[in-house]
């Protein structure tokens, strides 16, 4: 497949440097002031694409800020199979994902985002795209990184899964561990995660439950509409739909007194076709759900198979750009 990447940041560059490993051609390359398209990859170009320089992408981007000297919509007119969609997710309108999703689409070109904007508020619009186009729309790495959350739950069939619930945050979760670990408090470990890189400055996305609440979002998109027999008669859901609460104010005091009990805490995001949830829940503390560090879990309730769970890495550039390969490898 000829890759055209549209984000430039750790999980774009991860893409760009193993999509050979994949079997996969990267033909373009965009960030969000320039971009790279290979020789004869031009909507209007007839010897076929012979790919970028993987290497040299990623060197010119750490060392110049750009990834070439072409115009980012080139990127989006060159020749093409499948669009990466990796740019910074935005709420509301989800833009300039969404748009970048469209072109692709209206060209009937595949699509494959690790962008949740699109899918978390805006999934009957990526829906109705999809329906009047050649391309296809798949999303596995907008959940969970590397964990195939979303994968698992179309092979079971939406219909036979009544909920999916996990830690799916590993800032919150990291947090959390070290809390209930070393006895402290949440603004101690706050700063500590910051200066290991694992906190960003401002790590409101994380520790408030935005992020898990996104991801469950779009896992309760999958179901709503993967569950009906008529897309028009699914719930969507956005990020508004969610009842969500993160973990600033969780005490050290609540930790030492759960661990008392055998119990600990975890921020738990939970998805059904009706409802979206993420919340700090008691969690017993050898239990399948008290995953420690930066390591995520989904647990996916089914009627007929019980419960699964898998667990991972849930984020990381390659770990996520893994997924997004394994969705191209899907589409070919």
């Amino acid at each position: 497949m000829r890759l055209a990447v549209v984000g430039a940041g750790a999980v774009g560059r991860s893409v760009v440097e193993l999509a050979g490993e994949h079997g996969h051609e990267v033909v373009a390359v965009a960030d969000s002031s320039s971009a790279i398209v290979a020789d004869g990859s031009g909507a209007a170009g007839s010897d076929g694409p012979t790919g970028v320089d993987a290497e040299a992408v990623v060197t010119r981007k750490a060392e110049a800020g750009i990834v070439g000297d072409d115009d980012p919509a080139d990127a989006l007119a060159a020749d093409y199979d499948v669009l990466v969609e990796a740019t910074p997710t935005t709420l509301g309108d989800a833009e300039p994902g969404f748009s970048h999703v469209r072109t692709a689409l209206e060209r009937d070109r595949h699509v494959v985002l690790a962008n949740k904007g699109p899918v978390a508020e805006r999934y009957g619009d990526l829906q109705a795209l999809a329906a009047d186009s050649a391309g296809d729309v798949r999303f596995e790495a907008t959940v969970g990184g590397a964990i195939p959350a979303v994968s698992t739950v179309e092979d079971i069939e939406p219909s036979h899964v009544t909920a999916v619930r996990g830690v799916l945050n590993g800032t919150a979760n990291f947090i959390l561990t070290r809390m209930a670990a070393e006895g402290l408090d949440y603004d101690h470990v706050l700063s500590e995660a910051q200066d290991l890189g694992v906190a960003e400055a401002d790590p409101s996305f994380d520790v408030d439950g935005t992020d898990a609440a996104l991801k469950c979002v779009i896992l309760a998109n999958v179901l709503s509409f993967g569950g009906a027999d008529d897309p028009a008669d699914a719930r969507e859901f956005t990020l508004a739909d969610a009842s969500v609460e993160g973990i600033r104010d969780v005490p050290g005091s609540v930790l030492r007194l759960a661990a008392e009990d055998g119990r600990t805490v975890r921020l738990i995001g939970e998805a059904t076709g009706e409802t979206v949830r993420v919340a700090p829940r008691l969690v017993h503390e050898n239990g399948t759900l008290a995953v420690s560090g930066t390591q995520n879990i989904v647990q996916i309730e089914t009627t007929h198979a019980g419960r699964l769970n898998i667990s991972g890495r849930g984020a990381g550039g390659p770990e996520t750009a893994s997924a997004i390969l394994g969705d191209v490898g899907r589409l070919g």
